[in-house]
C-alpha cells in the first residue's frame, strides 16, 4: 500500500516508516518543517508538506493513498482539550477522503484512564466525560459502519527506545532536581509499557489486516510497578529512590504527577491472538539499564 503517516518524523513514527518500508509498503509522511521534510526523506518516505491544522493538507494525503496512520499529536497539557479537538478535527479531515472505500484508517490513542485499578483489555469502554482523548478513539470507530476500516491502537503510556522524549524522560529530569527518584505513596501502581519498534510492527499489522473496528493493545509488559521504575532511574542516578505523599505529589513531580501516580495494567491477550503480534524488543527496565536514557 502506500500510506499516508501523520507524526511521521516523530518518536513513533520515525519507526514505523522503515517499518512499513521494509515489508513492501510505499510511505507519504506529513512535514510541518524542512528538518522532518529531510528526515523523512532521508528515511526513504515521501513528503506532504503541513499540520494537523492545515486540514486540506490532510485531506490531500489521505486521498492520494490506501491507507492512513494517525499518529500525531498536540501534547499541550496546558490546553489539553484544545488539543483533543485539533486531533478531533485532523481525524475528520483524513477520514473523508476514506468514506465507503474500505481503506484503512489506524490511530494512535492511549491507555491511561481508561479503566483506573484493574487490568484493561480491549473490550474496556473509557468514560468519555473523563477521558478527553478517548473522544477522538470513540469518533474513529464510528466510522467503521461508513465503509472505513477504522482500527484505534491504545498506547502504552511508556513507548521507550533510545531518544524516548516521553514520561520516562520527564520523570529522569524530575530526579535529577529533586535529587531523589521518587514514587507516590507505596509505589505499587502499575505502568504498561512497549518498546518503539514492537509498537511499530502492531502498526503495520493493525493496517495490513486488523478488521474494522479494531481497539489494539500497543502493551508488551503488563504493569511495572511506579517503584521498580523509580528505583531503576535512582540506582542509575545515584540517588535514593523515595515515596512521595500523594497530597504533595504534584508539588515534586509538576504535570507529570498525575499520570505517574495513575494505576493502569493493561492486558494485550486480544491484540497477540487476533493479529499474531508477539512483541520481542527489550523490556523498559532493561532499557534503562542500557543507560542510553541517562546522557545528555
Amino acid at each position: 500500500m502506500r500510506v499516508f503517516v501523520t507524526g511521521a518524523s516523530g518518536f513513533i513514527g520515525s519507526a514505523v516508516i522503515p517499518e512499513l518500508l521494509a515489508h513492501g509498503h510505499q510511505v507519504l509522511g506529513l512535514a510541518r518543517s524542512d528538518a522532518a521534510a529531510q528526515a523523512l526523506e532521508a528515511a526513504g518516505a515521501q513528503v506532504q508538506r503541513g499540520s494537523l491544522d492545515d486540514l486540506a493538507s490532510l485531506r490531500a494525503g489521505a486521498e492520494a493513498t490506501d491507507g492512513v496512520i494517525h499518529l500525531a499529536f498536540k501534547h499541550d497539557f496546558s490546553d489539553f482539550a484544545g488539543s483533543v479537538q485539533a486531533d478531533q478535527q485532523a481525524i475528520a479531515a483524513l477520514s473523508g477522503p476514506l468514506l465507503h472505500s474500505g481503506r484503512p484508517l489506524v490511530i494512535a490513542s492511549g491507555i491511561l484512564g481508561v479503566a483506573p485499578g484493574r487490568t484493561v483489555t480491549e473490550q474496556d469502554q473509557p468514560d468519555l466525560t473523563r477521558n478527553l482523548r478517548a473522544r477522538s478513539a470513540e469518533q474513529t470507530l464510528a466510522l467503521a459502519p461508513q465503509g472505513v476500516r477504522a482500527v484505534v491502537v491504545r498506547l502504552a503510556p511508556t513507548v521507550h527506545d533510545l531518544g524516548d522524549p516521553g514520561f520516562v524522560r520527564t520523570l529522569i529530569e524530575v530526579a535529577r532536581q529533586q535529587g531523589q527518584s521518587g514514587y507516590v505513596d507505596g509505589g505499587q501502581n502499575r505502568w504498561p509499557a512497549v518498546h518503539r519498534q514492537d509498537a511499530a510492527q502492531l502498526f503495520r499489522l493493525a493496517l495490513e489486516s486488523a478488521p474494522a473496528g479494531s481497539v489494539l493493545h500497543g502493551v508488551a509488559e503488563e504493569g511495572l510497578t511506579a517503584q521498580e521504575i523509580a528505583s531503576t532511574i535512582g540506582q542509575h542516578l545515584g540517588l535514593p529512590a523515595v515515596s512521595v505523599p500523594r497530597e504533595v505529589a504534584a508539588a515534586h513531580f509538576g504535570w507529570i504527577g498525575a499520570f505517574f501516580s495513575m494505576d493502569a495494567p493493561a492486558s494485550n491477550q486480544a491484540t497477540r491472538e487476533l493479529l499474531n503480534w508477539h512483541p520481542t524488543h527489550r523490556g523498559l527496565l532493561e532499557d534503562l539499564a542500557q543507560g542510553d536514557y541517562f546522557r545528555p
